[in-house]
């Protein structure tokens, strides 16, 4: 279903604003604005019949829960600060998701991962703070090719220390000598032109602000680097509550948030624990990373799909590689594995586009089952409509929202 063209707008109240004092979902009004972005990949694609229909949607563009924000939109804006979620939510994401980690005190925040600090924000530019870090800045010794390095977590610093931090885009440069160098990784195809400073964001401030924005919520609960239990009687167990319990105490409905983890021990915790969220839990699937994991043999996966169907587990969302496969023509077709999933009944959520960079050279781990089939930049819409019309996922983590919610919205899915 093609929507034809009006003008875009961009309508937010004064009260609404992100960031003003008692704005509410209600108090924002936004029409997606989607920028040169889609149009240029619509540019980029092969002649097809697609292309030929994306070529003449040019709106209105609507929000979609199809469109989730990954980090919010980091492609051009520090992940997980509210200059993402704000970016995510003006290009449409219905979703957008908080990973979440925790502070020495305890306290949740958003970031990917536990121990990112030192390539997602400044905190190796605050003497202070940098001291307090699991390892220090190492310089690079071009002599001996060792590389430079650094680990600062979360659980290194109080969340008041936390506060003081800006964010940045997550990259390093590991031939730094220096400090100033190894904090100026940004690659060529990203930009730090929005970096100039990121403001970071508990989890209950994520889900303020997410709530003001008017889109829905998927919180991942990042594996811990540090032992378990922490400070004592940190268990798993109490970290994977306390994130559902900031949504509680929030107000908010259990059936706005997609709760995620790479742990199946989560999901099953949250499925007997908290049913109302455990309905939509996600289980990221993250098997690729264990020895002599082959997706392509989905009936040899432990747990396999009809086993976690009757655990409870609803949503299953491995990255796109994965639900994806190349047929005797060459053609982009749903792989063993999507059909096995949805042969057990699983919905499909997948991740993450516009995260391989340019496509010219088939791109990287995201495209890897179909390289030979990925030689540009258009690609990227090509890849969507199949995870969309032949695998039947319910929606895509995207590095730039717009991306998603241009196709969600020229094809009529919700």
């Amino acid at each position: 279903m093609i929507r034809h063209a009006t003008a875009l707008a961009f309508v937010m109240t004064l009260s609404g604003l992100p960031g003003s004092t008692g704005a509410t979902a209600q108090d924002v009004t936004i029409q997606p604005q989607l920028g040169p972005r889609p149009f240029y990949l619509v540019d980029r694609m092969k002649e097809s019949p697609l292309k030929t229909t994306l070529q003449q949607c040019t709106g209105p563009f609507r929000k979609s829960d199809f469109s989730i924000g990954h980090r919010g939109a980091p492609l051009q804006f520090p992940e997980h600060t509210k200059e993402s979620y704000d970016a995510a939510a003006r290009m449409g994401a219905g979703v957008i998701e908080c990973d979440v980690t925790f502070t020495k005190d305890r306290q949740l925040v958003c970031r990917h991962a536990q121990c990112d600090l030192h390539t997602t924000t400044n905190i190796l530019a605050k003497p202070e703070l940098a001291a307090k870090c699991s390892q220090g800045f190492s310089p690079a010794d071009p002599a001996t090719g060792k590389k430079a390095s650094a680990k600062c977590c979360a659980s290194d610093i109080t969340l008041a220390e936390f506060r003081t931090l800006s964010g940045k885009m997550d990259a390093a440069n590991v031939n730094a000598t220096n400090v100033a160098d190894y904090m100026r990784g940004t690659a060529a195809w990203r930009t730090d032109l929005y970096a100039a400073s990121g403001t970071l964001l508990t989890h209950a401030e994520s889900i303020a602000l997410i709530k003001r924005l008017g889109a829905k919520f998927t919180p991942e609960l990042k594996a811990p680097e540090v032992a378990m239990p922490f400070d004592g009687d940190y268990t798993q167990q109490k970290y994977a509550q306390a994130m559902l319990d900031e949504y509680k105490a929030a107000g908010i409905d259990p059936k706005q948030v997609f709760a995620q983890s790479f742990s199946y021990e989560d999901i099953l915790y949250w499925i007997k624990a908290e049913p109302a969220f455990g309905a939509q839990a996600v289980f990221l699937d993250g098997r690729y990373e264990q020895p002599g994991f082959d997706h392509t043999r989905p009936e040899a996966l432990k747990p396999g799909m009809k086993e976690m169907a009757d655990a409870g587990v609803k949503i299953l969302a491995p990255p796109i590689y994965m639900l994806l496969a190349l047929n005797e023509k060459n053609e982009i077709v749903p792989s063993a594995y999507a059909k096995a999933a949805k042969a057990a009944g699983l919905d499909l959520i997948t991740w993450s586009l516009e995260r391989d960079g340019p496509l010219d050279k088939g791109g990287g781990f995201y495209h890897r089952s179909i390289k030979p089939a990925i030689d540009r930049d258009g690609d990227t819409l090509t890849v969507l409509d199949v995870l969309a019309r032949q695998v039947g996922v319910r929606g895509v983590f995207s590095d730039w929202p717009a991306t998603t919610t241009f196709y969600a919205s020229c094809t009529g899915l919700e």
